[in-house]
């Protein structure tokens, strides 16, 4: 009945890796009710300070960033990620958050990742997840595609034509969010899941509509204001029909930027707080009204990714339980 999952540690140096021998589920689980380790920006690992900001910014910010030294500060707080999509999938990461633009200007439909600035091309991405599912297949990720900069219908289609060609039968069609467990997902041989927000979904039946995963964002500075967020929304939640993200992340204000310019979003925000947020982690359930997605940036700083896996440990016990009686 359980089978093996990847489970995240940290080795010596610091960095996430994969261990496939110690992380069991149940193959009955719905997968709204499991407990999915997710990552806040995830393509953010790497951007082109060397491009012209994203369409994504200010005007103001697009007028300041021609000066070099603007962008090599942006950079500092555009990263929100050190670990790449390979890297990620190696540590137990299975939800990722995607935001997506075409470069204006420039000729053709290619779209890249971006926040603030311009990430890797959405293709290259794409095939790197892919590359990872073909080696593993029984594992199961969940792409976001939530933000969209400067994009036609054109560009659209282009980037909906390259998920179904490059993940063709292992994506899984919309349905009742509840009738997805692994079971189901290892018997028809799917293993992806994309959420697209834009009306366009309605047109392909591969794309899950962007409020079947919500993702309630607390828009602070303050990791206690973040903590009543997190509860309360999760107080919200609709016990029914839908996936819900706990985006554990604290965004900078314009002066938090402005009085920390070259400490950058890592050193200034994530650090100091990440503890309290992993004892809000380690106190969570996962389970229908409990915590299913929790998202962080950084993913592969304290034990943040194990934190969040071993929590399925929990459902296994009520298993184990209903089974007893």
């Amino acid at each position: 009945k359980f089978i093996c999952h990847l489970r995240a540690k940290v080795n010596c140096a610091g960095k996430v890796c994969a261990d496939p021998s110690v992380h069991y589920i149940s193959k009955d689980t719905c997968s709204k009710t499991s407990d999915v380790l997710g990552s806040h920006d995830s393509f953010s690992y790497w951007v082109d300070e060397k491009s012209p900001v994203g369409p994504d910014q200010a005007t103001a910010i697009k007028r300041l960033s021609r000066i070099s030294l603007v962008r090599k500060i942006m950079k500092k707080w555009s990263v929100t990620q050190n670990l790449t999509f390979k890297e990620q999938l190696e540590g137990g990461i299975r939800y990722f958050d995607l935001r997506v633009s075409s470069k204006p200007g420039e000729l053709g439909q290619e779209t890249y990742f971006i926040h603030g600035l311009f990430g890797i091309k959405v293709w290259d991405g794409l095939k790197e997840m892919n590359s990872f599912l073909e080696q593993h297949p029984t594992e199961v990720i969940f792409l976001d595609f939530n933000h969209f900069y400067a994009m036609d219908d054109s560009h659209h289609h282009v980037l909906i034509n390259r998920i179904h060609s490059v993940f063709d039968s292992k994506l899984c069609s919309v349905q009742c969010v509840e009738y997805v467990t692994l079971l189901y997902m290892w018997e028809k041989k799917h293993q992806v899941l994309i959420f697209y927000h834009h009306p366009l979904y309605q047109k392909y039946p591969f794309l899950w509509p962007g409020n079947k995963m919500p993702a309630p964002w607390a828009n602070t500075t303050n990791v206690h204001k973040l903590l009543q967020f997190l509860e309360t929304t999760l107080g919200e939640r609709s016990r029914y029909g839908t996936f819900h993200v706990s985006q554990a992340i604290l965004t900078p204000r314009v002066k938090t930027i402005a009085r920390h310019l070259v400490r950058g979003l890592k050193n200034t925000l994530v650090h100091r707080n990440l503890p309290m947020i992993l004892n809000w982690v380690k106190a969570q359930k996962p389970g229908v009204m409990g915590v299913n997605i929790i998202t962080s940036d950084f993913v592969e700083l304290v034990d943040f990714a194990a934190t969040v896996i071993a929590l399925n440990d929990l459902l296994l016990e009520d298993d184990e339980s209903a089974t007893k009686s």
